[in-house]
């Protein structure tokens, strides 16, 4: 079976392909090249449909749309929704990475929960709609630590690692990310949705 993902970006594409493989290898995730929507939502669930609902309409395939971020406790839960941008529309990660540290520079570690959220929608081309959600709890580092990953992940420990270990998501192999992540998460309670396509 195809499933679009309605994204252009290159690493959420390959993280999906690598969760399916790991858990529906009979699906084909296929990367979306048509219009991105403008994302005008204030959830992150508004997000997720409206870009699954576009990828969906434009190809004809059942579409999936992620929209994701990190929450951090003491900002209230921003960056949030505006993840992408926090430091300007450029959508630059290593600026939208230093200005949050820079925002949290005198946080004392107590003070620095945060926790990815992921919001999946599934929209099929005959209108029908999901929405499912995956959390990874955690902290943020006081500095960026490891190469993997993506945008926040160089300064995000997660929680109840083995052994009490005290690692960034960038420093996880793949396939440690690709089990434990926000969006695996979610993905995992999507796969009985998927099922019924």
């Amino acid at each position: 079976m195809k499933v679009v993902l309605a994204t252009h970006n290159p690493h959420k594409v390959a993280e999906f392909q690598q969760i399916v493989a790991q858990t529906r290898p009979d699906l084909e995730i296929v990367g979306y090249d048509g219009p991105e929507p403008v994302e005008d939502g204030v959830t992150f669930e508004e997000n997720a449909l409206l870009k699954a609902r576009a990828a969906s309409a434009h190809t004809g395939l059942p579409a999936l749309a992620d929209d994701s971020g990190i929450c951090v406790d003491v900002l209230g839960g921003s960056p949030g929704v505006f993840s992408a941008y926090w430091a300007g529309q450029q959508k630059d990660a290593a600026a939208n990475l230093a200005l949050l540290l820079d925002q949290l520079r005198d946080i004392a570690d107590e003070h620095r929960a945060a926790q990815f959220i992921s919001t999946i929608a599934l929209v099929t081309p005959g209108g029908t709609e999901h929405v499912v959600v995956g959390r990874w709890p955690g902290r943020l580092a006081h500095s960026p630590a490891g190469v993997g990953g993506f945008g926040y992940d160089p300064i995000f420990i997660p929680d109840a690692q083995p052994d009490g270990a005290v690692r960034t998501v960038a420093e996880f192999t793949a396939d440690e990310k690709q089990a434990q992540s926000h969006r695996a998460r979610a993905f995992a309670d999507l796969i009985p949705l998927l099922a019924s396509l």
